[in-house]
């Protein structure tokens, strides 16, 4: 059978038609905005989904179309990668009886190269990083938006250094994420402890810091259950450090598995820190970042400001706590629930299967129907900010004006005997 083609004009005149969905299959970080070997720019089609072709093999990617609502009503055109992989692609979608597919070959010929059509980017895109861009700056190559004077990359683990020597990417050090955060409330440690940690891993404000962590499905019957969803807490110390005034802090999109997934090798040997003597700026650089007590407070009463409880339902509604070490149960009231997925250690709501971050379209709309605003004051919280930060993270790369951390999160605000519900809003 041969597949339909269609031309860049045809393209550009069905942006804005209804029941069209065009779809990126390159690799998300293409998508995000990043620009293909010696192309003059990135970024994807208006109105484009991202569809990797990293995920066709996926057992569930029929389950990934119905999640973003492709369905087989639509008119589907399919654009990027070579001409066997959009045919590949094509075919399965014909197999899945989406009976209207075509290609769109010339994206990279025509699209990408001329500055009349459009491209949208993530507008934080060089902060979440593929593998092989992280591969080319650890050889001491000089990859795009490498704006550090060094680069440090972290393992990220919660009190957990035997996931470090399982196997890391090699030159990257271990991470414990309790040196930047206190065990007894989960908060950010102060500016003093902060910026003698962050020397001590060799992190100064100039640095370009690339983190990263390995996910293991978390087992709440663990009594450290986040000793195994190293890569949320990676994204928890990403944000401490934009707190505390790292310039160019970087993920590392999908974390570890990104990694292995593109063919690179981990090592086991430790890496050999590099301290030094002054982290080159006054803790904290952003305060504006994190929000806490007595902030949260204020922001309820707020007309322009907003709390999002990044949680799962049920620790929404007072059945669990979500975690081992708080005993209550319940919500803020006034909170606007922000569904991170199954638990306090899953993130599914946010992330595509392979743990790199869902496309911004998805978020957004997802947000909408809970009704989470740009343009006012969001604070995104969970239990004690792991998720949370990720939460944050999103609106950050998308480039919402002012997104912040709850840092205190559930777990001050219930042992401040504050205000609380349980059960269903109402």
């Amino acid at each position: 059978m041969k597949l339909k083609s269609v031309s860049t004009q045809e393209v550009l005149s069905l942006l804005e038609t209804p029941n069209i969905q065009i779809i990126d299959i390159r690799d998300v970080n293409l998508y995000n905005g990043w620009p293909e070997l010696k192309a003059p720019r990135g970024g994807h089609i208006p109105g484009a989904r991202s569809v990797s072709i990293k995920w066709h093999s996926y057992i569930d990617w029929i389950e990934i179309l119905r999640k973003k609502e492709i369905v087989p009503e639509n008119k589907i055109i399919l654009y990027g990668g070579s001409s066997a992989e959009m045919e590949m692609v094509a075919k399965t979608f014909l197999k899945a009886e989406y009976p209207d597919v075509s290609l769109y070959t010339t994206f990279q010929a025509e699209w990408i190269n001329d500055s009349q059509y459009p491209l949208v980017k993530l507008t934080r895109f060089d902060k979440l990083v593929s593998p092989g861009w992280l591969q080319t700056a650890i050889m001491g190559k000089q990859p795009k938006h490498l704006e550090g004077n060094q680069l440090v990359v972290c393992h990220c683990h919660y009190r957990n250094h035997d996931d470090y020597l399982e196997g890391h990417i090699p030159g990257a050090i271990s991470l414990d994420s309790l040196l930047l955060e206190s065990p007894e409330t989960w908060n950010r440690r102060n500016p003093e402890e902060l910026q003698k940690n962050l020397e001590d891993l060799g992190i100064h404000s100039n640095s370009t810091v690339v983190v990263y962590g390995r996910f293991s499905f978390p087992d709440n019957d663990d009594p450290f259950p986040g000793s195994s969803a190293g890569h949320l807490g990676a994204i928890r110390c990403a944000f401490i450090m934009l707190y505390a005034g790292v310039k160019d802090v970087k993920i590392l999109n999908g974390g570890l598995q990104s990694w292995q997934d593109a063919g690179f090798e981990i090592t086991s040997e430790n890496a050999k820190l590099r301290t030094i003597e002054d982290f080159g700026v006054s803790i904290p650089q952003r305060p504006e970042l994190a929000v806490d007590l007595d902030d949260a407070q204020q922001m309820l009463k707020s007309q322009q400001a907003d709390l999002i409880s990044v949680r799962s339902w049920p620790e929404f509604i007072g059945e669990v706590s979500g975690y081992n070490y708080i005993e209550k149960t319940g919500r803020i009231p006034g909170a606007i629930f922000g569904n991170c997925g199954s638990d306090a250690y899953h993130m599914e709501n946010y992330r595509n299967l392979d743990h790199t971050m869902l496309e911004a379209n998805d978020i957004i709309k997802q947000w909408e129907e809970a009704g989470i605003e740009e343009n006012k004051h969001n604070a995104f919280y969970c239990g004690t900010g792991w998720r949370g930060s990720e939460a944050f993270f999103n609106a950050w790369l998308m480039g919402w004006p002012k997104v912040s951390v709850f840092d205190g999160g559930w777990f001050e605000w219930s042992n401040a005997n504050l205000p609380f519900e349980t059960g269903e809003p109402k």
